[in-house]
């Protein structure tokens, strides 16, 4: 059959439509994929995710039992590739655990080369979170090769860390966490540190950041702890989500919300003197962004949410890695795709919640647009009037409420087309003013006596 220009030009057109139809479906959603989920070759005391075993009880927490097939692996990349806007050069793959590691070198050579077969011209980019206790020069040169960016879990220096992040034997695991450490500097591998920050982390701000600044790495991230466990001993889960109704009581490793707020601040007090453009902290590098008029990035402190997946072992998709609980599950890669998932009603409901659901008291702060009521996981505080709130809400007040005269100043930083790590230079004339000032004032009063 002989096609006419006519034809073919309908046929370009109608080719170009479906595109356009698939591509106003697709959404910038991000995945993070745990291909042996809650498995772990530790017991932190801590770990919210270690339990989610148990929605799979059939299965023992070994390795072998909870580990991807590559059926399963194979469809996830293939499907997430296709689910990402086409405009976007590149596509990210997020590893995490339990113990992603668990599962060797050859897991990952094998996604690799899955990525790497539907591609299609775009860029591969990996990201895996790691406890640290499996890095050797081995797995830096394939983490190199291959431009992973790795995130390293450690809490601090020696008897901080080794406090909560023990093996299965009780005994701690900084050692060998600072030996990947090191392979990974050794083999110029890009990593960040994820730290937890406890009960006990908080009370110690400064030596934390000089020790994670003492390891070469320039991004940081802290994650306080702030879980609820149900008193009920037959549940299921014992941390359970915000929407529990039964009784509760904060675990004792949780931080405690003044002590976030004087974490946090301490830490700023020093960074924003030394360290601005050097190190980036998650934490203020939103707060600025919000400052600047922009959507903070984090999930945690946007409006609304919903864009950040998690997917288990065995291809379950669930609204988030904080609510892997049965009834957010949005079902599993092998009977629906990503697409459909991310963009289904349940998942839009779910996301569009994080704001409609804030406390009257969270509207009415002044420091809204910059927190947004934190991760609603974590809104079992109440306020006066009984309203669901943010358990950290004082910690997160009295940071704003510290960082905001510095933030007026980087913002104006930026308007004016300057770097924001100039503000370093301007306290240092204000403190030498306000010292030289200080001194004339002394004098004074001891002339006056």
């Amino acid at each position: 059959m002989t096609l006419t220009k006519g034809a073919e030009m309908d046929t370009t057109v109608d080719f170009l439509t479906a595109e356009s139809s698939l591509n106003k479906r697709r959404k910038h959603f991000h995945m993070m994929i745990k291909p042996i989920g809650p498995v772990c070759n530790l017991a932190c005391t801590y770990c919210y995710y270690l339990e989610k075993e148990n929605i799979y009880e059939n299965k023992k927490s070994t390795p072998s039992r909870f580990k991807m097939s590559d059926r399963v692996l194979e469809a996830y990349i293939r499907d997430y590739i296709k689910s990402q806007p086409t405009e976007n050069p590149r596509v990210v793959f997020a590893w995490q655990g339990g113990e992603a590691t668990l599962l060797g070198l050859e897991f990952f050579e094998r996604a690799v080369k899955f990525q790497q077969k539907y591609a299609d011209g775009r860029r591969m980019e990996n990201t895996i979170q790691t406890n640290g206790m499996f890095i050797d020069g081995k797995w830096a040169k394939f983490l190199k090769k291959h431009d992973f960016l790795v995130g390293i879990s450690i809490d601090g220096p020696k008897d901080i860390h080794d406090r909560y992040r023990v093996n299965k034997g009780g005994k701690g695991t900084w050692d060998r966490v600072m030996e990947s450490v090191r392979a990974l500097r050794k083999h110029k591998v890009r990593f960040n540190t994820l730290t937890v920050v406890s009960s006990l982390t908080a009370e110690h701000p400064l030596r934390v950041y000089r020790f994670l600044k003492s390891t070469g790495s320039e991004w940081f991230q802290f994650l306080p702890i702030q879980e609820r466990k149900a008193l009920d001993k037959n549940e299921k889960l014992s941390l359970v989500a915000n929407d529990y109704k039964g009784e509760t009581e904060v675990t004792e490793e949780s931080v405690r919300p003044e002590q976030w707020g004087k974490f946090l601040t301490t830490i700023f007090d020093e960074w924003v003197r030394k360290d601005v453009g050097k190190i980036f902290v998650k934490e203020f590098d939103t707060a600025l962004e919000a400052w600047c008029g922009y959507m903070p990035s984090s999930c945690i402190h946007s409006k609304s949410c919903g864009d950040g997946l998690v997917m288990e072992h065995n291809g379950d998709v669930f609204s988030c890695d904080h609510y892997v609980y049965p009834k957010f599950k949005l079902g599993n890669i092998m009977d629906k795709p990503l697409l459909d998932m991310a963009n289904s009603p349940e998942q839009k409901k779910f996301g569009n919640d994080k704001y409609d659901t804030l406390s009257e008291k969270c509207r009415k702060c002044k420091y809204l647009t910059a927190c947004y009521g934190e991760c609603p996981k974590h809104r079992f505080a109440k306020t006066e009037k009984g309203e669901d709130h943010t358990y950290l809400c004082p910690g997160y007040y009295a940071f704003y409420d510290h960082v905001a005269p510095y933030m007026h100043v980087m913002r104006t930083l930026l308007k004016v087309g300057k770097k924001p790590a100039e503000i370093m230079n301007l306290i240092k004339i204000q403190e030498r003013k306000e010292k030289a000032e200080a001194k004339k004032t002394r004098k004074k009063e001891r002339m006056a006596v």
